[in-house]
């Protein structure tokens, strides 16, 4: 683990994501706090960097330090081994941190099932997952949807372990393998898929929509919420404070999180990244229907061996800190 979390702290140093010092206004108490948070640098961070560079922490009298990481299931291990505060990653990875390491979950942040898709090399003429049998899958392994794909949608298309070889590999490292032809498909995310897409690489035959709505979960570690629940609640009112941009002013939040990835040597145009922005859904809360949905997960997780126990949802699904928050906003 120790390797593991130097080289984060590395790709963190490399990628320029440094140190935010936030600290004006708020309580006493919640600036004596810094939060180290992790955010994936995939789309689906994208929400919790557009907190971190907004202001709304600073507003609300918070500090930050930020580790950004290719793919959220390793933030998930960084804070089971409590380098990292708090993180955000969906329900399987959420589940697994909570067997591991009692991770919770403070709020759902967003909904992603658009911005997941199987892309397949558009030389190959397939279009249907079947027709991957004995091909090269590129896959996050680990990640919530590397697991979800693995487990149950390809088995739906007659597509079972063994059938194709899994390529392991970070999201961001996906492209080039598609370009070099070492991968015939991707498991991946935006706005990956759609720079693939544009660039006439691949088609997307399988978006996880169909499956799953892909909840994405703000987490935080037992000992964060034992010694700072004030600061959650602070926290908390910061997402609700920018929830407004992302529903009334998209095109500010879309230029900061493009500059991000541009800034990163990707290219491509700003049409095609707010194609892939427009895939993510930003609403702060815990809407209803919750359990259901993570129990189906937790079932599918426990025949895979993958979790220990069924989760006890009420410590999972902390929901009293955002109560707190939309009370006090």
């Amino acid at each position: 683990m120790n390797s593991t979390l130097l080289n984060r702290r590395q790709y963190l140093a490399a990628t320029g994501a440094g140190v935010l010092v936030l600290g004006l206004g708020g309580s006493a108490h919640a600036q004596a706090v810094t939060i180290r948070q992790g955010y994936q640098t995939n789309i689906w961070g994208m929400p919790t960097y557009y907190l971190l560079k907004s202001g709304a922490l600073e507003k609300r009298g918070l500090k930050t330090e930020d580790f950004a990481v290719p793919s959220g299931n390793l933030t998930m291990q960084q804070m089971v081994a409590r380098q990292v505060d708090m993180g955000t990653y969906a329900g399987p990875s959420l589940m697994l941190g909570h067997d591991k390491g009692g991770i919770v979950a403070i709020a759902q942040i967003e909904t992603v099932g658009k911005t997941a898709g199987l892309v397949v090399r558009k030389d190959l003429g397939i279009t249907k997952p079947a027709d991957l049998k004995g091909k090269k899958i590129a896959n996050q392994t680990g990640s919530s949807i590397g697991n979800i794909y693995v487990d149950q949608v390809l088995p739906d298309h007659g597509l079972k372990k063994g059938d194709y070889q899994e390529v392991r590999m970070d999201v961001n490292n996906m492209i080039a393998a598609m370009a070099a032809k070492t991968v015939d498909a991707m498991i991946n995310i935006e706005p990956y898929n759609a720079i693939v897409e544009a660039d006439g690489l691949g088609i997307n035959i399988v978006n996880l929509e169909k499956y799953d709505n892909v909840p994405v979960f703000m987490a935080a570690t037992p000992d964060f919420v034992e010694k700072h629940p004030d600061a959650i609640v602070a926290y908390l009112k910061a997402w609700l404070d920018i929830a407004k941009d992302f529903k009334d002013n998209p095109k500010k939040v879309s230029d900061v999180i493009y500059s991000f990835f541009t800034s990163k040597g990707y290219s491509m145009s700003p049409q095609t990244f707010a194609k892939a922005m427009g895939t993510v859904d930003v609403a702060p809360g815990f809407p209803q229907g919750l359990e259901p949905y993570m129990k189906h997960h937790a079932e599918v997780l426990l025949r895979e061996k993958k979790i220990s126990a069924m989760p006890d949802f009420k410590k999972l699904l902390r929901t009293d800190f955002m109560e707190k928050a939309r009370a006090g906003a």
